[in-house]
């Protein structure tokens, strides 16, 4: 069936009416913070103490944006006559917003969970050349980075978690079997004590009674 001529411009004009008779609302920002989704793509927040320095998350970035300096420090052996190690120690971790353009792709490959997406945004700056944020700025942003989604019920568990709950089990079966052990031991000391006292005034008691 052919189209009605004009039924375009009716539907349209539909369209605007049924928008013009709407409300308007008008966000009050800065007034009124706006309520972000949780998975916001605003910042890049650094947990540092998870970074190994291991420079993936630099190598992967499209534009180039991730600066990371370090340095190598010798760690004395755990052990007598166990060997020294080395380990890169974190100097400088620096993005460019300027730069990035927000792929996620310095959070998908990091294989330490250093780094999350943070919601927040306001980080305008007048110079271009203040859009490189260091690490000091990199970590206050991590917290303000929202707490991950609950798991699904029927989810499951995670190995990590199973594993540390199987090893919490068996040190808690140990020590209540060592107070077990211990209750045990000192019930059998009491009863022992006990047993000696009545055999010493059964003992005592002869002595008394004598021969007739």
């Amino acid at each position: 069936m052919a189209p009605i001529p004009g039924s375009g411009l009716a539907k349209g004009l539909a369209v605007t009416l049924r928008t013009m008779t709407r409300k308007t609302v008008t966000a009050q920002y800065p007034d009124v913070q706006p309520d972000l989704p949780p998975r916001t793509r605003g910042v890049i927040g650094l947990f540092e103490e998870n970074c190994t320095v291991c420079m993936l998350c630099a190598r992967e970035c499209p534009d180039w944006c991730i600066y990371i300096d370090s340095h190598k420090e010798t760690v004395p052996a755990a052990a007598p006559g166990g060997r020294e190690r080395s380990r890169n120690v974190l100097d400088r971790f620096a993005i460019d917003f300027s730069l990035c353009m927000y792929c996620g792709i310095c959070i998908e490959v990091c294989p330490f969970d250093a780094l999350f997406w943070s919601p927040e945004f306001e980080y305008a700056e007048t110079d271009i050349r203040e859009l490189t944020h260091e690490r000091d700025k990199l970590r206050e942003w991590m917290w303000t980075v929202p707490a991950p989604p609950a798991l699904d019920p029927a989810a499951e568990e995670p190995k990590e978690i199973a594993a540390a709950r199987k090893a919490a089990d068996k040190l808690a079966a140990e020590a209540e079997a060592e107070a077990e052990a211990e209750a045990a031991a000192e019930a059998a000391a009491e009863a022992g004590a006990d047993a000696e006292d009545r055999a010493a005034g059964a003992d005592g008691q002869a002595a008394e009674e004598g021969p007739a």
